[in-house]
């Protein structure tokens, strides 16, 4: 939808952008976005599901400031049928992204240590043990390949499969609920429903966990869980939490970053020379990636916050946009160009604030491997098709290709 056919309708004297957050072809950044972030930063926008309308925070430093404002409840959210983009709210009641310190500081410090730096690093070789086994199988088959089948799909999913001991054979189960419980295009019911089945796996893990441990995260979980230190509901929460996204995000994202890579001939070339600029350039891919559709999780204010000429009134509900801070142009020189060698700012793609994503270190780390082995045995790697014949997940909370079919 073009800026000029997104309605908006006014709200005690302010206007409300009515914004149905439709499919974009591939990396094509929302307009409705661009032109808030340029013209009303802080505005107010209603969605398609819940109710009411809620505001919206798109600059830079406004998006950090009320990320990492505690007057910012995530926890009120809950019961609240606020303006959404789904029929179904993805984070469960309870969990670690829909509560509050201390509850959410007591959760964070339960997985926080598998994902931190050193845990992260320690990962790498498993990693790279299967990235290079699933580029292998690619170039025993011979071109083309479609790489969300073959790399960017498996890899992350046997990963966090690996985390929590997810067997090998339940891993197709994972992505099919994942599938639906990320989708706006599903009812309320089937969401619902398929909420129901995978809290039922993860709960029969668990007693499974419990008589019969092993080395992984969710055997601690449960042990913590036994010891009191979780609820189950709390236990369930994260393990889906972490499924989801290390299954869906990463898959997401990577395929992005070579998509975005193979588009932009030059920036490719420009690492191809200089292997060591790898980490950089997926900050910067990071950055520049629209990697969702529409807005994260809502907060309500829990006291008044001015924010630029705006003030956000207790009980009020505020999104913001990360996917915007990413494109301001107050804080990145021309934002709208990918360029690998950029060293500006730090982004905002994986949060800010006590919110900020569990997952970040091992997603940058999962993208340095991949990427690099791409690179390494496949110099001549392209695109099978051009961008119009691409085909785009659509009615899906993070954006991606369906397929990425490549040749070499």
């Amino acid at each position: 939808m073009t800026e000029e056919a997104c309605p908006a309708r006014q709200r005690t004297g302010e206007v409300v952008h009515d914004w149905p957050v439709d499919h974009l072809p591939g990396l094509e950044f929302d307009p409705l976005l661009h032109r808030l972030l340029r013209d009303e930063p802080v505005a107010r926008i209603r969605m398609r599901f819940g109710e009411g309308d809620a505001w919206l925070v798109t600059r830079y430093e406004d998006v950090k400031t009320v990320a990492a404002d505690p007057r910012m409840s995530r926890a009120l959210t809950v019961d609240r049928p606020v303006t959404s983009m789904t029929p179904h709210v993805v984070a469960p009641a309870g969990g670690i992204g829909r509560t509050d310190p201390p509850d959410h500081t007591r959760l964070r410090r339960l997985v926080a240590q598998t994902f931190g730096r050193k845990r992260v690093e320690a990962l790498r070789p498993r990693a790279q043990e299967l990235a290079e086994r699933m580029t292998g199988r690619m170039l025993d088959q011979g071109p083309p390949a479609d790489l969300a089948e073959h790399l960017t799909g498996p890899l992350p999913a046997q990963l966090i499969g690996d985390l929590l001991g997810v067997p090998s054979h339940d891993i197709d189960r994972l992505q099919a609920w994942r599938g639906v419980i990320l989708s706006s295009s599903h009812s309320q019911q089937r969401g619902d429903a398929v909420k129901r089945e995978i809290a039922d796996y993860f709960r029969g893990m668990a007693r499974h966990r419990t008589e019969h441990p092993g080395d992984d995260l969710f055997s601690a979980l449960v042990a913590e869980q036994a010891e009191g230190g979780l609820s189950m509901p709390e236990l369930i929460s994260l393990a889906v939490m972490l499924v989801l996204n290390g299954m869906d995000a990463v898959r997401n994202q990577v395929s992005n970053m070579v998509y975005a890579l193979l588009t932009h001939p030059e920036q490719l070339e420009k690492l191809r020379a200089d292997p060591a600029l790898l980490p950089q350039a997926v900050e910067e891919l990071l950055r520049f990636i629209p990697h969702r559709n529409g807005v994260g999780l809502p907060r309500i204010a829990t006291g008044d916050l001015e924010i630029g000429e705006s003030v956000i009134r207790d009980g009020e509900v505020v999104y913001v946009s990360y996917l915007a801070a990413n494109r301001d142009s107050n804080v990145f020189t021309e934002p709208d160009r990918l360029d690998l060698s950029r060293d500006e700012a730090p982004n905002l793609s994986f949060g800010h604030g006590a919110h900020y994503c569990v997952g970040a270190m091992l997603t940058r780390m999962e993208a340095e491997v991949m990427l690099s082995t791409l690179l390494e045995r496949f110099p001549r790697l392209r695109l099978t098709a051009s961008p119009e014949q691409m085909r785009w997940r659509q009615g899906s909370i993070n954006r991606g290709p369906e397929e990425l079919w490549v040749s070499w």
